[in-house]
């Protein structure tokens, strides 16, 4: 397969979440259908293992933010009971 036929895809730090999910979607999808070269196949493969990756991350840090933010109220409650 020639590189000018080739899929290109965004990069990753140009998505949002939610972009990076539907993509990620859509890839299984593709795949699942099973109608492309091996190197292709790879290739969208590659791309849903770095999507799902890149979703991974995204979630752990939010979950980090919400457990920081339960942490601080629950400090500022203790604090207000103090008082």
């Amino acid at each position: 397969m020639s590189d000018d036929t080739q899929q290109t895809f965004r990069p990753l730090e140009e998505l949002s979440y939610e972009q990076a999910r539907d993509e990620l979607v859509e890839v299984v999808k593709i795949l699942e259908l099973g109608q492309m070269s091996l190197d292709e196949s790879l290739r969208y493969w590659e791309r849903g293992e770095e999507l799902a990756a890149y979703c991974e991350r995204y979630l752990n840090g939010a979950s980090e933010r919400v457990e920081k933010a339960l942490a601080q109220r629950d400090a500022d409650e203790a604090d207000a009971e103090d008082s």
